[in-house]
Parts: C-alpha cells; structure tokens; sequence
C-alpha cells in the first residue's frame, strides 16, 4: 500500500506539472499547504524536488509550508526545515498579515484532532509546550518579544499562557484525578502485603517463631514477591503524592509531572505483578502436595483481572513513557528526510 500510494502521487504530480501558467501554480499551492496541514511530507519532498524555488511559496496569509506545519504540529513536515540549509533562517522570519511569527503560531492551541493523539489533558499540554520549546530555539531572540499588531500586541508567551490556559487547568485536574484514584489502589496493595509479611502461610513454629515453609522454595518466591510488592506500592505512592503536591506551573508539564507519573504508573504494575506472584507463591505452598491441580487454577483465575487492569491502562502508561522519553522528534539530530536529490528514505 505505501509503494502504491507513492506511485500515486508521483502520477498525479506528473498530470499537474502539464498544467501551464496561474492554473499550475493555483494547483501546486493547493497541493503544498494541504500537503503541510496534513502532514503528507512525502508529497512536500516530490513537490520540491522538482522545483526548489516553491519553498518560498506563501498562502494568502503570507506563511510558509513550515508556518502552517507548526500551526498544525505536524513533525514529520516541520523536520523538513533542517534539510534546507541557510534558507532555513530567511524562512523563519517569515511573519502573517496580524505580525505573527512562526514561535507565535507555535503559542496558537493545536487542532482538537492533533490534541487527541495523546491520552489526557495533561499529556496534551506537555505536547504543547515541548512544541513552543522547540520552536523556540531556532527563531531569532528578536522574536521572542515580538508583540501582534492587534490592540492586544501579544508575545509568543503571551498568546501561549492565553490561548492555553484553559488546557493547563484541566490538565491540572486530569493529572490530580488520575494521581489520586492510583493512590488509592496503591494504597490497598501497600496495606495488603504489609499484613502479609507478617502472616507467613503455614504459620511459625511455636517454640521458635521460624515460618514453617523457611526452606520451602515458593517461600522464597513469597517473600521477594511480598517485598517487591511493598516496595513498588511504597514507591508509586510518594510518586502521586507528588503530583498531588505539584504547583502546576506550564514549566512542570514539560518534564516533571509526566516523569512522576511515569514512576507512578510503572511502580503500581510492578506491585500489582509482585502482590499475584505472591498469592500464586502461597498457593503452591499450601496446596500442591495435596491437591496440584488446584494452585494452578486459581493462579490462571487470579491473572486475569491483573491482564484487565493492564490493558485498560496499558494507553495511558504508553502515552506517558513516548512523551516523556521520545518527545516529538524535532531537530536535526532526528530528521527522516533528504532533500534535492540525496539519500533519502520515504514513507
């Protein structure tokens, strides 16, 4: 399918460049901005290829196929910029008819379709402000105080803090919902393997007080299971107790409150694993020398409102872990392409 859509598109380009006159360049304008909206880069890089000179080209609001990758947080698009050499820096100063520059296009909320890629408020307003960050380093410093000519005459930042404000709030809200109904699952496991620890299955001997099963191997399995469950049940609640505490500035969306939560998450599957391998570890215990079939039972019934809980959370932890660690993958260090005739891997 990707080698025929490719195809595709080099057919239709080939149909478009017979076109003579404003009719060829109303199509090819068509062509590049939706391209850039919708983050086709693939047809941006046939399209260029073939005449270099339409990465100047501008829509009827004086932007750039860049200004409009940006205003829609495509990547894939906006990563073209590093392939353009010096023109890269002509290109970024270019501004639209309100005076906008391309770090306040990045200030502008993304489109709801582009928001929704990512579960929850939260991880929405950490997309969007790594999106403002990375924008950022490139522009000029001039155009980091650089105000709109409306009556208003915002900044980047300005418009930013503005036009998000409402997404900050409920990312607020989402990440102290999600924090507190962990913790308290958290908390039942921490409780339940405590006791636990304490009540050994098979008893102590009454003269001395060692476990009965001491030397048993699924004791072993047991006590670490036990231990492992404490530990990352302790640890996941200090994780959203932290969250909890959070001031929720725009700057802790970044790298701070997902990082938690990150910890937070992982630390709870790994209780929830250790507080079953440690059932299953008494299971064998009390029962496999009189009945072995029936530890094996309850071990397959006890796994699965555990395969339940992680695949109804499985989204979330994976939303969290490629925000935090893979970002967007903007910069030169990441590109995808190579332009006019080089190397180049597509699709």
């Amino acid at each position: 399918m990707q080698t025929l859509a490719r195809q595709l598109v080099e057919g239709l380009w080939r149909e478009v460049r017979l076109l003579q006159g404003e009719q060829f360049y109303d199509h090819v304008k068509t062509f590049l901005f939706e391209a850039a909206k919708m983050g086709n880069a693939e047809l941006l890089i046939i399209v260029i290829r073939s005449y270099p000179d339409l990465i100047w080209t501008t829509d009827a609001k004086c932007r750039s196929i860049f200004h409009i990758a940006v205003l829609n947080r495509q990547e894939t698009v906006f990563n073209l910029i590093y392939e353009i050499g010096a023109i890269k820096d002509m290109v970024l100063h270019y501004v639209d008819e309100e005076n906008y520059n391309i770090l306040h296009l990045a200030g502008k909320l993304a489109p709801s379709s582009r928001l929704n890629m990512v579960s929850g408020a939260a991880l929405q307003m950490q997309r969007e402000f790594l999106w403002f960050k990375e924008v950022e380093k490139i522009v000029p410093p001039s155009y980091l105080q650089k105000k709109s000519i409306d009556k208003e005459g915002k900044t980047p930042w300005d418009l930013f803090t503005e036009t998000h404000n409402d997404l900050k709030t409920r990312g607020e809200t989402w990440m102290k919902d999600t924090a507190n109904y962990c913790m308290v699952v958290a908390t039942l496991i921490a409780t339940v393997v405590f006791a636990a620890a304490f009540t050994v299955p098979g008893g102590n001997k009454g003269d001395t007080g060692i476990p009965v099963f001491l030397k048993s191997k699924w004791f072993m399995v047991f006590f670490i299971s036990d231990t492992v469950a404490l530990l990352c049940s302790s640890t996941s609640i200090l994780m959203f107790l932290s969250i909890l505490t959070s001031r929720f500035a725009e700057e802790d969306f970044l790298c701070a409150l997902p990082g938690k939560l990150v910890v937070g998450l992982t630390a709870l599957f790994m209780s929830i694993g250790g507080m079953v391998a440690a059932f299953s570890a008494t299971c064998f215990l009390v029962y496999e020398s009189e009945i072995s079939w029936l530890p094996i039972v309850i071990i397959a019934s006890a796994g699965f409102p555990v395969a339940l809980f992680v695949l109804l959370h499985r989204q979330l932890w994976v939303d969290a872990i490629h925000s935090y660690w893979s970002g967007l993958l903007l910069g030169p260090s990441k590109r995808r392409f190579f332009f006019f005739g080089r190397k180049r891997r597509l699709f």
